[in-house]
């Protein structure tokens, strides 16, 4: 049976060094959701337009 080495290092994780991809993420988010509902509302406009 192979050995398994248990060992872990683990580096400290400060709130500065993931504040800027969660801005990031959140930002993309946002964008996402911004044009999903335009796009959804675009859409539903011209269902009513030509089948309305």
């Amino acid at each position: 049976m192979a050995k398994n080495d248990d060992s872990y290092e683990f580096a400290e994780v400060k709130a500065q060094d993931i504040m800027a991809e969660r801005e990031r993420l959140w930002g993309a988010f946002t964008n996402a959701t911004k044009w999903s509902i335009i796009v959804v509302v675009v859409l539903l406009v011209l269902l009513y337009l030509f089948w309305g």
